[in-house]
Formats: structure tokens, C-alpha cells, sequence
């Protein structure tokens, strides 16, 4: 246009340097590729050999400890503080000899154990080399629970439950259960009335408030000075602003639903007033605070109660 031409350029000097970048690049890749190649070979041999040495552990703990034979299982102690057997406790805990004492799950056998109504507590130990210690502590009734049942022939029957102190329902125990069988395991204790029977699941505790209180009452009259003096037979807590309480004489004692020391001494003093005048108790309102009102009938005249299933007699348990 202005009468010169333009210098041509070099185009093979632009491909050598384009050439150039393209082979350091490819250079850094293959670098990149080699360090990233020696990486995951490290990680894999690292894994074979953490893997290979677990797999090694697993196999010299099963030959050192499960698999060893001198901590197979030969005795299993079992201690208890009631009426079961040995051999039922060992059957419901689920070990027996020649298991092996490491592989045993001590807070299985705990919980097997106290799933079972008539255990309380229990505790299970290892001790080396051979032997697995099992120490039991058993629910103890302290009262009586009879819920009539219909027959089919007409009439009615009663079955039987007993209650610990904590409130839980104890189904009668079977005799083949115990060491010499226990047949009147429920015999001489108070009959505990006035408790709905929707309550009564055996093994789950009384929640209802007049159970509580009439367990509360039970546990302050074993604690009472009236607990070797009188006999009692029931506990009614039918009327819930009371409890009344029959003795084996036929005495029959109302009590306020709290303050049952204050009330049971109460009584031993009203109870030594009758001794001394030669009178039985007829009926005593303890749960008026002042002038309590008494009834008295002479000693020689013993009227007793009437129980279902003939439970006169006998000396309490547990109460």
C-alpha cells in the first residue's frame, strides 16, 4: 500500500520453540505418572502388610488365648444367697465346662442372669486359668399377691404371686428349681389386697401408689418393734386414704399412709397396755392423730382369720 513489502517470518523458529514446551511438558507428566506409580505401590505393599500382620494377630490370639486349652472352662462356682439351685443357675447363665474362660461374655452371663424374676443382682468374674465365679442374690417375697381365677366347674381358685420389697411381682416358684424343693415358698406371709390386677406382670415392679405404700409399710414394720410381737396376715390398701392391717389374733390396725414409725411405736405402746390387762387389740385407728380410738376383747377369745388356700400358721419369712 505505501511501497514497501513486510519481512516475511520465520515459521520453522516458532515451531521449534512450540516443539520445546511440548516435550518438557510431556517430561513433567511422565514424572508426575512414575512418582504417583511409586505412591500407590508403597500404599499397597503398606496394606498387604498391615493387613498380613492382622491376620497374624487374629491367628496367634486364637491359638494363645481361645484356642488354648488351659483356659477351657473346668469349674463354675456358683454362690447364692436363697433357695436356687446350683445347676438352675448355671443353666440360665448359659456356660458350662470345657468353653473357653477368655471367650465368654461376662456382661452376657450378667444380663442372662438378671432377667430372670427371681434374681436381684448378680455379678461373674473370670478367675485364671480355669475358673468362671458367679455370685447371685436373689429376690426375697415379703408379701403375697392372690388373683382369683374362675374354674370351669364354677367357683373360684386363686393364684398366687409373690412381691420383693422393691415391688417386683415373683412368680410361684417351681421346687424343681431348688436345691430340696421349696414347696410353701410363699407360706406365712401377708396377703397383700386392694392392688388392681392389671398391675400383676410377673417380673416388672408395682407402680401404683397404694402398692408403695403398702410395700413402704411393710418395710417399716420388719423394721418396728413390733415386728417379733405381732403375726401379721394382710395388708389391705383397698381404701386409698388408709391401710388397714389384720394380725394372726384378728386385731385389726388402720393406719395413716406415712409417718409408719411414729404410728408402728404407737402401737407397741397400746400393743403392752393390752399384755398387761390381759385384752387382744379388736380394732385400732392409728391414723387419727389424737385420742385414738381402740376396741379391746379378752385374750382367751381368739376369733382369727379366714384365708383362701388354708395360709393360717406358721411362722412369717422374710418380714
Amino acid at each position: 500500500m505505501f511501497g514497501w513489502r513486510r519481512k516475511p517470518v520465520n515459521r520453522r523458529r516458532g515451531r521449534e520453540r512450540l516443539l520445546g514446551v511440548r516435550m518438557r511438558a510431556e517430561a513433567a507428566r511422565a514424572a508426575r505418572v512414575r512418582l504417583l506409580s511409586r505412591w500407590c505401590g508403597l500404599v499397597c505393599a503398606l496394606g498387604l502388610v498391615v493387613y498380613g500382620g492382622w491376620w497374624g494377630s487374629v491367628w496367634l490370639r486364637d491359638r494363645l488365648l481361645y484356642e488354648n486349652p488351659h483356659f477351657r472352662i473346668r469349674r463354675v462356682e456358683v454362690e447364692s444367697d436363697g433357695v436356687l439351685s446350683e445347676g438352675t443357675l448355671r443353666r440360665w447363665a448359659g456356660v458350662r465346662p470345657g468353653m473357653n474362660l477368655l471367650a465368654v461374655d461376662l456382661a452376657q452371663v450378667k444380663r442372662s442372669l438378671e432377667l430372670v424374676p427371681y434374681v436381684a443382682r448378680a455379678s461373674v468374674e473370670r478367675v485364671l486359668p480355669d475358673t468362671l465365679r458367679i455370685q447371685v442374690w436373689e429376690r426375697r417375697p415379703i408379701a403375697v399377691l392372690q388373683v382369683p381365677v374362675p374354674l370351669p366347674a364354677g367357683g373360684l381358685d386363686f393364684v398366687e404371686y409373690g412381691v420383693d420389697e422393691a415391688g417386683v411381682v415373683l412368680p410361684v416358684l417351681d421346687p424343681r428349681l431348688t436345691d430340696g424343693g421349696t414347696v410353701a415358698w410363699l407360706h406365712g406371709l401377708p396377703i397383700l389386697r386392694g392392688v388392681g390386677y392389671q398391675e400383676l406382670q410377673p417380673g416388672r415392679r408395682l407402680e401404683s401408689a397404694r402398692a408403695r405404700a403398702a410395700l413402704a409399710w411393710l418395710r417399716a414394720f420388719a423394721r418396728s418393734p413390733m415386728a417379733g410381737l405381732a403375726d401379721v396376715r394382710e395388708v389391705s390398701v383397698a381404701d386409698g386414704d388408709v391401710l388397714e392391717v389384720v394380725t394372726a389374733e384378728g386385731s385389726r390396725i388402720t393406719f395413716a399412709p406415712d409417718g409408719f414409725e411414729r404410728q408402728l411405736l404407737r402401737w407397741r405402746e397400746i400393743y403392752e397396755v393390752g399384755l398387761r390387762q390381759e385384752r387382744w387389740i379388736e380394732t385400732l385407728d392409728l391414723a387419727v392423730g389424737n385420742n385414738v380410738p381402740v376396741q379391746w376383747r379378752p385374750m382367751e377369745t381368739n376369733t382369727g382369720t379366714s384365708r383362701p388356700g388354708d395360709r393360717s400358721g406358721g411362722a412369717r419369712k422374710h418380714v
